[in-house]
């Protein structure tokens, strides 16, 4: 993959891909939502947080990703790359199947593509402010953009953490925990998510469609 820093491109191929789960900071909210999950069918996490090992090539920086099914929906979140013993912060998006997801959560996250950004911040240069940055996604519903997901990284366990918790090695990548969807979660086929930070107005952007593939048997 080929990802933009402000010292030129960076090329890597990670081989290993992490996907954390169940990050909230507020531990009662995450017991709720787990309890409501539960209700409709979806297995609680075996612990909290959850690492979800997923395959490096569902990363990708395609604008177009194709799907199974019609239920499925992305979900912006901060992204860990560590490479030659430094850790970059980007966004990318952990894309996945809301039907399959009550079978199994690790199924359904393992069948979709993940999107990410081209973008890529030195962690330590926004370190001191990571509970400022600000997270955002829309979706497009009835021909307009109008906000899905909208909070700060602070509603986040702290990124240490779970590089801590995920034993964030060279050549890993790692989706960090999402925010609550705005209105609930449901599938959309667009997606636009952005990571900005307060202190400097910079901001990573990236915006992505799904095509949906019939289910045959």
């Amino acid at each position: 993959m080929k990802f933009e820093t402000e010292t030129g491109a960076l090329e890597c191929t990670p081989d290993r891909l992490i996907v954390a789960g169940w990050t909230g900071r507020d531990r009662s909210k995450v017991d709720h939502h787990i309890e409501e999950l539960a209700a409709i069918g979806v297995p609680a996490p075996s612990t909290v947080p959850l690492y979800y090992q997923c395959s490096p090539s569902l990363l990708t920086r395609e604008t177009s990703i194709q799907v199974l099914g019609k239920e499925t929906s992305g979900e912006a979140e901060p992204f860990l790359l560590k490479q030659d013993g430094k850790i970059w912060l980007g966004l990318a998006s952990d894309h996945t199947d809301r039907a399959l997801e009550a079978h199994s959560v690790a199924a359904s996250k393992q069948i979709c593509a993940k999107p990410v950004a081209a973008e890529l911040w030195p962690l330590d240069e926004v370190a001191a402010r990571l509970d400022d940055l600000k997270l955002q996604s829309w979706i497009v519903e009835d021909g307009d953009w109008v906000p899905y997901q909208d909070g700060t990284l602070a509603a986040i366990l702290p990124l240490e953490t779970l590089m801590a918790g995920a034993g964030l090695k060279d050549g890993t990548a790692m989706l960090c925990g999402t925010l609550p969807a705005i209105g609930g979660v449901r599938p959309a086929r667009d997606f636009r998510m952005a990571l900005t930070d307060p202190k400097t107005g910079k901001s990573i952007e990236a915006a992505y469609s799904s095509s949906v593939l019939e289910i045959v048997s």
